[in-house]
């Protein structure tokens, strides 16, 4: 099988759990919730994305022949020390693509392996780090994982609902939207109101870290 990846690079992880960790970033190109492209924007499922997961124009963004190729390209991001090397497997939506013979691939070349899913499609096994954010309007079939990151505030989508699910972390994330300040202020005042959530940061933009 290959792989369309719009992009892979060496960064620090910038939101979550794994925040400040090193990592080498793997995106998929696709989704499900969204084609990418604006003139599609209104009637997607998703129309807060913020991410180009479009083609495969990125920094070492390919079609990767097999699974090998990607891990090879990982390793070679890494470096030679594979000592907590870690992916995160991203998107777009990682799922349609990321399958066991990638999983295996990138164990083999030493790395944890983190995924930042919607949650529409099941996960399979293997993965050391699963989390899932939740879109209005979309069915959430994977509903367990490491973490569950809301982007706030989403109409439709009732928090109280999701604490139920099979995650040790529950963050709630502000959108990045015109109004990021009102995002921010709503996002503080959830978690101030329900203890059970954290809140996380896109440390990453405020950074400048790409």
């Amino acid at each position: 099988m290959s792989y369309a990846v719009k992009e892979m690079f060496l960064t620090l992880q910038g939101e979550g759990v794994q925040a400040g960790r090193r990592a080498v970033f793997l995106r998929f190109a696709g989704c499900n919730l969204w084609t990418g492209r604006e003139a599609d924007r209104a009637k997607a499922v998703c129309q807060f994305c913020d991410t180009d997961f479009v083609g495969t124009d990125g920094e070492n963004g390919a079609r990767y022949a097999d699974a090998e190729a990607v891990a090879a390209k990982a390793g070679a991001l890494w470096g030679a020390d594979r000592e907590h090397a870690y992916i995160v497997c991203t998107g777009g939506e990682p799922l349609l693509q990321l399958d066991g013979a990638l999983i295996d691939a990138l164990h083999d070349a030493g790395f944890e392996i983190a995924v930042e899913s919607n949650g529409t499609i099941a996960a399979p096994d293997g993965i050391d780090w699963l989390c899932v954010s939740p879109k209005a309007g979309s069915e959430i079939i994977q509903r367990s994982g490491d973490e569950l990151k809301l982007v706030w505030p989403q109409t439709d989508i009732d928090p109280d609902e999701l604490v139920g699910w099979d995650f040790p972390n529950f963050l709630i994330q502000p959108m990045d939207c015109e109004d990021g300040e009102a995002a921010l202020q709503a996002a503080m005042a959830y978690v101030r109101a329900h203890p059970r959530w954290r809140l996380t940061l896109q440390n990453h933009k405020m950074l400048g870290i790409p």
